[in-house]
């Protein structure tokens, strides 16, 4: 299987160079430690509490498990084991040496009730999502620099809607990426959840109705790129709200989907207060719901909810290496709507609207600029993109550019 050079390889370097502890959270099978092995060719002391007798080690004995007295300490799966984190905070309040650790966990320890105590001031969180295509191809990302300075080649051949489609379905996770039957790779994908609910949740969470667990994960992989009813839910698995939150926040921590905050710097009295459901790799979200790439291009709602899904991870993906910029979605109650928006750290905004088709015309801006002179009044730099499955960078006005999806990944 290929070996595929992370785009976070040199912000982890850095930030052992800085920092006392890291910590990478990322779903299992991501690359966490191929990607800490990237960042540490030479691992004296790596300890994974996957293995048994590592774990019962890290649980009988916590202080004596984090003695490190030199070098990098790599401890995967560090939610296995709770009761290291304070024993962590201690050892390193005491010494103040850069890199003392690197934790990996496939779980986000920020948000587990499990974890009593934090690394604040201590730790550099880091996010490992799955490969993105540029990973894959070994490109740069570029992309949002050059959307904001609006620099995007004239013409991107080769990845027409089909080609997109057939990404998406392949996902980001590097044993699947490498699978080329379609078959064979779907029951990886569904081996792959089947393993994650019946191992992994229960070290965060107190799952009673697996059954209800496994259905979930189908029903919120439908809701993907949708604004959530949670009240269909509930009738649908026959669970109450309390129970439905938490499992939907135990599929969350462990990186299986995500929501994307509504953009709320306005006191507009009809903005949308919703967070917008994505799932986190495209490649389990067709496989759990049993797509095939020919229904999903004959079908206008599957691709589209399946191309904005990827664009969504390709997109997150260049947000997390830089601390300046954060993703939101806007919509209001005359479902005005904006699929995704980037605020810079200067506050100039990236308004980005994706579609499956090949086609684009000045209608597919109209939201945007609705937007930009109604709700930003021009006073704040903004950019909008429409992404779609041409090849061709069309300029619809100073601020509006349709632009090929590919551009995510290409430099």
């Amino acid at each position: 299987m290929a070996k595929y050079t992370r785009w976070q390889a040199e912000s982890v370097k850095r930030a052992l160079d800085l920092r006392r502890v890291v910590v990478i959270s990322g779903a299992r099978q991501s690359g966490k430690t191929t990607l800490s092995k990237q960042v540490l060719p030479e691992i004296e002391d790596y300890r994974s509490l996957d293995d048994t007798n590592m774990l019962n080690f890290a649980l009988s004995d916590p202080k004596g498990f984090v003695i490190n007295k030199s070098g990098t300490m790599v401890i995967d799966e560090i939610q296995k084991a709770s009761k290291l984190i304070p024993e962590i905070k201690q050892a390193v309040d005491k010494d103040n040496r850069s890199g003392q650790y690197l934790l990996t966990g496939s779980a986000n320890i920020l948000t587990l009730p499990i974890i009593s105590d934090s690394l604040a001031g201590r730790a550099k969180y880091m996010r490992l999502r799955p490969l993105t295509v540029g990973e894959i191809l070994g490109k740069k990302p570029t992309f949002l620099k050059r959307a904001f300075n609006k620099e995007f080649p004239t013409k991107i051949t080769g990845y027409n809607k089909a080609d997109i489609i057939d990404l998406a379905f392949r996902g980001g996770y590097p044993e699947a990426v490498a699978i080329d039957n379609l078959q064979h790779r779907k029951d990886w994908h569904k081996d792959y959840v089947q393993v994650l609910l019946a191992r992994d949740l229960k070290d965060i969470a107190n799952i009673r109705r697996f059954d209800s667990l496994q259905n979930l994960v189908g029903i919120l992989a439908s809701w993907s790129a949708k604004f959530m009813e949670m009240s269909q839910i509930t009738a649908a698995l026959s669970i109450n709200k309390l129970t439905l939150d938490s499992y939907i926040n135990a599929l969350i921590s462990m990186f299986m989907f995500e929501k994307v905050s509504p953009w709320l710097k306005t006191d507009y009295e009809r903005v949308g207060k919703r967070s917008k459901f994505y799932a986190t790799d495209t490649g389990i979200m067709a496989s759990v719901l049993g797509w095939n790439p020919k229904e999903v291009f004959m079908n206008e709602d599957r691709s589209g909810k399946l191309i904005e899904t990827f664009v969504f991870q390709e997109l997150a993906a260049q947000i997390d290496l830089e601390n300046k910029y954060i993703l939101s979605q806007y919509r209001d109650r005359l479902n005005k709507e904006i699929d995704f928006l980037v605020e810079r750290e200067d506050g100039a905004l990236l308004g980005v609207e994706v579609k499956a088709s090949h086609n684009v015309s000045k209608e597919d801006f109209a939201p945007q600029e609705w937007f930009m002179n109604n709700i930003l009044k021009n006073k704040i730099q903004y950019t909008g993109l429409v992404l779609y499955s041409g090849d061709r960078t069309i300029n619809f006005g100073d601020n509006f550019i349709a632009v090929p999806t590919a551009a995510l990944w290409t430099e």
